[in-house]
């Protein structure tokens, strides 16, 4: 799940760096369209800790993303937007919270039917706001934005320079979540999820309470969605039901799938992907769905291991490449003629 080697943590610090570069010549609106991709990277992220990591597959994560976003709605009074230091512990808290009660619940059963039964939560949530006068019903509601504020002082910042301002805070808090959840991944509880997504028995015969695992990648999973639903109500200032659909869930697994299943910024490049395809293709055609899924689909059959799988030119991998053969060399050697020179070394 993580960069194999040095030069990939460069490239992805330099994809990172780029990234920051792109207020400095867009304008507002794409500077807006990279903050849509950058929440949708947040939300794909936060699901790859279920999905790659452990080897659950949900369609009802968009709940907690929904959940989060309309925990701000209600928070906020008509007066004005609150500091972004209250509404997203806030936020994160509502999701966490929601996760919980459904990860209690739906881990008591595995496969298709914790994929039906994380679907049927999602959908209760999703008709819990679009059926009733909860938070605007079906027409969603406008909110005061959350403001860069800190005891008092706000950042001042003019009309123009807002955009920009969320921008980087999107960008802040994708990169913090991506190196949180990197040395997540490399704990001993990383270590427990990978070997639940290989075999989960193994594991319970090995003495881990599995259930615990994952109820516990479950709950941090859903607060993670709760920090991109956040960032949502904040980019947008609006909250509809359709946050909490079921297709909002299934964007975020095309993102991985289009990104790549084994690798934590799969999902990140999945779904700088997925908004620039869709873009485009409004650019190009009437028919968005359909360059979208066509597109989709010729990656997943020409690249099993989407973006994320490409290899590096040669001149960035060849020296790298050429220690790990020289390695198993050595340890074939070595259990060819134990006896030999080496021994014991």
């Amino acid at each position: 799940m993580l960069p194999a080697s040095r030069m990939h943590w460069i490239l992805l610090a330099s994809g990172a760096t780029l990234l920051a570069t792109v207020p400095l010549f867009a304008g507002v609106y794409y500077i807006e369209l990279a903050s849509t991709a950058l929440i949708a990277g947040m939300l794909a992220l936060s699901l790859q800790l279920l999905v790659g990591c452990t080897g659950l597959v949900s369609l009802g994560h968009a709940a907690f993303y929904g959940i989060a976003a309309y925990s701000v709605y209600f928070v906020t009074p008509e007066s004005g937007g609150l500091s972004i230091l209250l509404t997203l512990p806030v936020a994160m808290a509502a999701a966490a919270g929601a996760a919980l009660l459904v990860g209690a619940l739906s881990l008591r059963t595995r496969g298709f039917f914790f994929l039906m039964v994380t679907l049927a939560f999602g959908q209760m949530v999703f008709f819990l706001f679009h059926d009733t006068k909860i938070g605007g019903g079906t027409d969603g509601a406008f909110l005061a934005r959350p403001t860069l504020s800190v005891l008092g002082w706000s950042l001042p910042l003019t009309r123009r320079q807002i955009p920009m301002a969320v921008y980087y805070v999107n960008l802040a808090l994708l990169i913090a979540m991506y190196l949180g959840l990197a040395w997540l991944m490399r704990s001993l509880f990383g270590s427990v999820l990978t070997g639940i997504r290989v075999n989960e028995h193994r594991m319970r015969a090995l003495g881990y309470d599995t259930t615990r695992y994952k109820l516990a990648a479950f709950v941090i999973a859903g607060a993670l969605a709760g920090v991109a639903g956040h960032m949502w109500s904040m980019h947008r200032g609006f909250v509809n039901p359709e946050l909490a659909s079921w297709h909002r869930s299934a964007e975020a697994l095309l993102m991985i799938l289009l990104g790549g299943l084994g690798s934590l910024h799969g999902p990140i490049l999945g779904a700088l992907a997925f908004v620039g395809l869709g873009e485009a293709a409004q650019l190009i055609t009437e028919r968005k769905l359909l360059v979208e899924g066509l597109v989709i689909l010729a990656v997943v059959l020409v690249m099993p291991k989407g973006l994320a799988g490409l290899r590096l030119p040669a001149f960035m991998r060849l020296p790298e490449a050429r220690d790990g053969v020289a390695f198993e060399a050595d340890q074939y050697e070595s259990r060819k003629n134990p006896g030999g020179p080496g021994f014991g070394d």
